[in-house]
């Protein structure tokens, strides 16, 4: 490994905001070796690693960040300066009906990573570990008021309490054992390679296949949109400029209910389709609302702006946009992942 200048472990890189990431550190930094460990459940896909998976400075593994003689392994033959910690479960009505397996991978699997950085890290100098979380540690908003990096944590969802949790585990490993580490907390991310559960490709899939656009509650739930290349160049000034022991939040200045957002999304979709204005909003269905929704989430990123001079290079107009034609013109990289396909080639290549 000597020929790198640095080494650096990504956690979930062959997920939706882990693959962006991916891709930008293996292109802008050619002077490090990035590994890239992820499980390849369902939401991890190599098909949005392909323009990167030969490049020299970049390895895959598979394996589980809860397998702490792997994860040892790891740091023994990589010899890390740095990691990037994106692993973890993400999806809100999954932790309501499998909380456990949020426990397991958010906060074990954290607490792992940390314990291997803590051992194997004997000298501090250089190093970092860098943890990727939300904006729903903080909890619900009113009508009114922004999440800061002050803001005290309230989780209302199991996912939110396990990130919560790896949060402050991931604090306190910085405190007891004096480990360098960023936490920084993010927004809903939208763009390219997003699976499909998640509402912005789920919308424009059932659009597309005439399927029913389910809406919880009264549609008035309010979230602030990031565009995952916006993201992905955050977490790299971070990484490369934040304060060690500091936390940064990432938020696109685009707060939408989700009633509008998704009345937009159908807009374009009409137009898209040449279809008459009005026929996707036809697909519209509300639904009984999950338990425990968060009213409104709106993130305060003017720390991030101030300090490090990032803000978001497109307009939620023009990232929406972007989004719809990369999911119309990818068909069949919607098919492999809704179908499973790519899972099982990559379960059986990676076992």
């Amino acid at each position: 490994m000597s020929q790198f200048e640095k080494s650096i472990l990504i956690t979930g890189g062959a997920g939706f905001i882990g693959s962006h990431v991916i891709r930008r550190f293996v292109n802008n930094y050619p002077n490090y070796h990035i590994v890239n460990l992820d499980l390849l459940t369902y939401a991890g896909n190599l098909e949005n690693l392909t323009d990167v998976e030969n490049k020299t400075n970049y390895t895959f593994v598979k394996g589980d960040v809860m397998d702490t003689a792997f994860i040892n392994q790891l740091f023994d033959k990589y010899q890390f300066d740095g990691v990037i910690h994106l692993a973890a479960e993400s999806h809100v009505d999954r932790s309501i009906t499998d909380p456990l397996a949020f426990l397991n991978t958010n906060i074990l699997g954290t607490v792992t990573l940390l314990n291997a950085a803590k051992d194997h890290w004997k000298d501090f100098s250089g190093k970092m570990f860098y943890h990727i979380s939300t904006d729903e540690v903080y909890g619900s908003l009113g009508d009114e008021g922004l999440f800061t990096e002050t803001t005290s944590y309230d989780p209302k969802s199991p996912y939110s309490a396990s990130k919560a949790s790896s949060d402050h585990f991931v604090r306190a490993y910085g405190n007891t054992y004096a480990l360098p580490y960023i936490v920084s907390n993010c927004s809903n991310n939208y763009g390219q390679n997003q699976f499909p559960e998640k509402l912005i490709p789920l919308f424009i899939n059932n659009i597309k296949t005439g399927k029913p656009l389910p809406v919880y509650g009264d549609g008035n739930y309010t979230r602030d949109w990031l565009y995952v290349v916006d993201h992905a160049i955050a977490i790299d000034l971070i990484y490369h400029q934040g304060k060690s022991g500091d936390t940064y939040n990432i938020g696109g200045f685009n707060e939408w209910k989700n009633i509008d957002l998704i009345k937009v999304m159908c807009s374009i979709m009409d137009r898209k389709l040449n279809q008459p204005e009005g026929t996707s909003e036809g697909l519209i269905t509300y639904v009984k609302d999950r338990p425990g929704h968060d009213r409104r989430y709106a993130i305060d990123a003017s720390k991030i702006n101030r300090e490090l001079g990032w803000k978001p290079t497109v307009t939620f107009e023009e990232g929406i946009e972007i989004t719809i034609d990369w999911y119309l013109n990818n068909s069949e990289w919607l098919e492999n992942v809704t179908s499973g396909e790519y899972l099982k080639y990559y379960q059986k290549q990676y076992s």
